[in-house]
């Protein structure tokens, strides 16, 4: 059971899930504290602007509220928390591209960054239907790493395999959308 630090709950994250599960709001606020300042700082790599990570931290752990019990206790909390989140980041970014093409709402600047390119576009495009082509274990692994930011250790826990395994499944990953990319 994992206790991280931040906040002044002494629960495992495991134990607070259960809590927030059974609808205590105060375990909702314990983990958020303990988990929102480093989603917020790993999301803000990801994309620049403030707002769309900070739509995309709070939609995060209402989903945690709305759906503790998604967690299937395997790995550990924080990497689920990731997925989470980066998931989410993908869903708002997605939700203001469509809006600002809707209205034509000016854009905050003139180019998306690149992290944001390859965000959207693991939806959209060749990316997306060469993703779809993998295997779900080399999806899994290359989702978990490239695009979830984990390491290969915590993709290993997150997953339930060896990091050796991790590598040998990205390697593989890699190669076969260098190839359907070419």
């Amino acid at each position: 059971m994992s206790v991280e630090a931040g906040g002044s709950d002494g629960r495992s994250d495991e134990a607070l899930l259960e809590a927030v599960a059974g609808q205590d709001r105060g375990a909702l606020r314990a983990l958020y504290e303990r988990h929102a300042p480093w989603l917020v700082l790993r999301l803000s790599h990801r994309c620049s602007d403030r707002s769309v990570v900070e739509e995309a931290v709070q939609d995060t752990f209402v989903a945690v509220w709305r759906k503790p019990q998604a967690f299937g206790g395997t790995g550990e909390v924080p990497a689920w928390i990731w997925g989470i989140g980066i998931r989410r980041l993908i869903d708002v970014l997605r939700r203001r591209s469509a809006t600002a093409r809707r209205f034509s709402l000016p854009a905050r600047r003139a180019e998306p960054s690149a992290e944001e390119q390859v965000l959207l576009g693991v939806e959209y495009g060749d990316l997306a239907g060469a993703l779809n082509r993998l295997s779900p274990e080399l999806r899994a692994v290359l989702q978990a790493t490239a695009l979830d930011g984990l390491t290969m250790r915590e993709a290993g826990r997150l997953l339930g395999i060896p990091t050796g395994t991790v590598k040998t499944r990205l390697m593989r990953a890699r190669a076969e959308l260098r190839e359907a990319l070419a």
